[in-house]
């Protein structure tokens, strides 16, 4: 297991109680000041101090330390449930395994409920692979696994605590507006704020809409919203680094 970490005291007990069954879980640990690295050790884990590179550059150091070739990639708020572990053991018990890398999918939870439409359906990430068979990408917010081929599908669950409340959510979406405008920029990438609010009205749109979010009932209307709202204020921080 390479779990990435800052301040997630509130959360990562629950991750490492559910990963306690790994050979190995390694959790990478970019600069926390709360009891994170208390909790780490306490659980008999081994942890890696890092410096905050952007998540994929990160991730694929955490993931270059590991002991074993095979990585299970976590997130601090997520749990490993039963019938997920099952499947992983039982899908590396095959020598050799049949594909290089595994989707898992995900479930998770917004404000307390449990997020069935708003697009969250069909989130399945590259969470188990081969280390010698693909890397981490070096995007600095939303990374994904390179891996050429076919790849497996687990049932799972995995189960992913997002937001518990509106302000853990609004401040994450600050902090990646931030990484994405500047990952736009260095691309090349312009905008203007009436395009900037179409961008975001449309994110509404797919989410609430064309996704089903409506019927996650408030929750899903919330979620929309604020999905929304950052995608705007990203392309509106675009707009800004580009005057």
């Amino acid at each position: 297991m390479v779990i990435l970490a800052l301040n997630e005291a509130d959360v990562i007990g629950r991750c490492l109680a559910s990963a306690a069954w790994a050979d190995e879980i390694l959790v990478a640990d970019t600069g926390s000041t709360d009891a994170t690295p208390q909790i780490i050790r306490a659980a008999g884990a081994r942890l890696l101090r890092l410096p905050w590179e952007g998540f994929g550059t990160t991730r694929q150091k955490a993931v270059a330390s590991a002991s074993h070739d095979w990585i299970f990639s976590l997130d601090a708020d997520e749990e490993v449930t039963e019938a997920l572990r099952r499947e992983i053991e039982a899908f590396l018990s095959q020598i050799p395994p049949p594909v290089p890398a595994c989707r898992i999918r995900r479930r998770s939870s917004y404000l307390g409920r449990w997020i069935r439409f708003s697009g969250w359906q069909s989130d399945a990430p590259v969470r188990l692979f081969d280390r010698k068979a693909g890397t981490y990408n070096d995007r600095p917010v939303h990374e994904s696994v390179r891996i050429p081929g076919r790849k497996q599908t687990l049932d799972g669950p995995l189960l992913h605590y997002t937001y518990p409340t509106l302000r853990s959510h609004v401040e994450k979406i600050n902090r990646y507006s931030d990484l994405g405008a500047e990952l736009l920029y260095t691309r090349g990438k312009r905008t203007t704020p009436a395009g900037a609010f179409l961008r975001g009205f449309l994110k509404f749109l797919k989410m609430y809409g064309l996704r089903g979010g409506f019927m996650d009932g408030r929750e899903g209307y919330i979620l929309a919203r604020i999905s929304a709202f950052g995608v705007t204020l990203k392309y509106l921080k675009l707009w800004r680094k580009s005057r």
